[in-house]
């Protein structure tokens, strides 16, 4: 997370500066008690889903479901978003993305970044440079620099969720929403200079779970237009569809955001791990190996398409999930089938109508580019592609039935050695890993250890005809940590797997009691 030779202390000095704190301050004193309300609110409905009481459309808000109405029109910057690239708030990764012939690129202060202080602040000094076209970065070691091409993808930020609280800065002896720091910082220092770039500051929104927070989110953004004297609708925000509870409410989340909402994104991984959280109670939401779970699954491929209908029902564009799938500069037979399996991917997205994709490295950007140029054309999107002919039915959002899924032995130890492998390097400061050829984040291993858990209380049998025990899991652990004892932290890693997968109390984010190790 190198900068320049500034010390940390330093960027301290510039970006927690006394107007900066201020504004925080009046976001805290302003929000902080609703958030709280918020989540105390999911909490009220985990136990009504624990109880049997699974989610169906809200008939509270048939209305908004009922009217007429459109999100307000994206800005120029945002009308042709195709191909987007992902990552973490890195000098260097951010500069290389920015270069990448991307439409987009999303600055990541969540699932791919590990939250230190370092990483946070620097992130927000990188940012600042590179909304003013400043960034550059040298690496010594291999005698290279990198610098900012003269076009560049348009820049939209993610903040850390609700659920999250920076721990670093306390207000009136509580520590600040993580949302609200990213947030408030980024627009803060660099709103107006985006502004007179001809861009803006946009964000995309993660892990909503329900219309009530993504008001929260459109009053804050006004209260935010207020204070720094720009125009209501000139914060953009994307959201992430990727909970459960959020998939039943798109329409009503396009609402309540509808002056500063352009896009939704299908935040499969999340999504995946949502299913399994919300649903960890009822044996019939078991899933299998998560290689099984593919976007062919009948409820995975129910939630992109009532997704990219809901979109452009209401003017909306909807932007495709992340294929894991990432090339080996050194292997060209993994590259080769890598890029073959995200052409497939992204083509099936493009051909049942989203305007726009992620991908994880530059090396993805021009294959898929070239899959949406075959569908767009010229048009900047596909907004006019209404899909009539998906059905409003949510129902199948819940039918996760896989035939032929299975619960393997290897499919337990992936997800052991997995969890373990990407745990050590985020508490070692890097929040996205190149693990067996897939990009692993937060999301992902989200996933692993989330069934790992899942398989223990259910005592699911395997393919070998043994059930999954707690005996069977640390024989499988010790095995894995012993296969990765090079690795930084790996013990530690162990540690914390065993309170994710052995605690009493179920953990709703492994990065919560994570962030106490860093």
């Amino acid at each position: 997370m190198d900068t320049t030779h500034s010390s940390l202390k330093d960027h301290l000095v510039q970006i927690l500066s006394p107007g900066a704190l201020c504004f925080l301050s009046q976001l805290h004193d302003k929000f902080e008690k609703r958030r709280q309300q918020l989540l105390d609110a999911r909490e009220t409905r985990q136990a009504a889903l624990d109880a049997g009481n699974l989610y169906t459309q809200n008939p509270d808000t048939a209305y908004i479901r009922n009217l007429e109405w459109q999100v307000a029109p994206p800005p120029p910057a945002l009308l042709d978003r195709r191909v987007e690239i992902t990552g973490p708030v890195d000098r260097k990764m951010m500069i290389n993305a920015l270069n990448s012939g991307a439409k987009v690129f999303m600055a990541d202060f969540e699932d791919s970044c590990s939250p230190t202080w370092q990483n946070m602040i620097c992130g927000q000094v990188n940012l600042y440079d590179a909304v003013r076209r400043q960034i550059a970065f040298v690496d010594e070691k291999k005698g290279k620099s990198y610098a900012l091409k003269e076009d560049i993808a348009t820049l939209v930020v993610r903040p850390r969720g609700w659920h999250l609280v920076e721990r670093n800065l306390r207000l009136t002896e509580t520590p600040i929403s993580a949302s609200l720091f990213d947030f408030g910082l980024y627009v803060f220092h660099n709103a107006k200079q985006l502004i007179e770039n001809g861009s803006g500051p946009y964000f995309y929104l993660p892990k909503l779970e329900s219309h009530l927070e993504a008001r929260l989110w459109a009053d804050v953004f006004r209260f935010a237009e207020d204070r720094l004297g720009i125009p209501n609708g000139t914060i953009k925000a994307t959201v992430l569809i990727e909970t459960i509870a959020a998939a039943h409410e798109m329409e009503e989340i396009l609402y309540e955001l509808r002056d500063h909402s352009c896009a939704l994104n299908a935040g499969r991984w999340d999504y995946i791990f949502s299913i399994i959280k919300k649903m960890r109670g009822h044996s019939e939401f078991v899933l299998p190996d998560r290689a099984q779970i593919t976007m062919q699954t009948n409820f995975m491929h129910a939630y992109t398409e009532l997704m990219i209908k809901t979109c452009h029902k209401r003017g909306a564009q909807a932007i495709g999930g992340m294929a894991a799938f990432i090339p080996n500069r050194r292997e060209p037979d993994i590259t080769k089938a890598a890029v073959a399996k995200v052409v497939a991917d992204k083509t099936r997205e493009a051909e049942a109508g989203a305007d726009g994709t992620w991908v994880a490295h530059p090396d993805l950007v021009q294959p898929v580019m070239a899959v949406f140029d075959g569908i767009l054309g010229d048009q900047p999107n596909q907004l006019g592609k209404q899909r009539d002919d998906v059905p409003s039915d949510l129902a199948p959002l819940l039918e996760i039935d896989i035939p032929e899924g299975r619960i393997t032995e290897q499919g337990v130890q992936t997800n052991i050695e997995v969890s373990l492998h990407y745990i050590s390097a985020w508490l070692n400061g890097q929040g996205a890993v190149g693990i067996n050829n897939l990009m692993e984040d937060v999301a992902t291993a989200e996933i692993s250890r989330v069934q790992l858990w899942q398989w223990l209380q259910h005592d699911v049998e395997l393919d070998t005809g043994s059930v999954f025990d707690r005996a069977l899991y640390i024989q499988y652990r010790d095995t894995a940590i012993e296969k990765l004892s090079d690795l930084p932290r790996v013990q530690t890693a162990g540690q914390l797997l065993d309170e994710l997968t052995l605690g009493s109390t179920f953990q709703e984010f492994l990065t919560i009691p994570a962030q106490h190790y860093l």
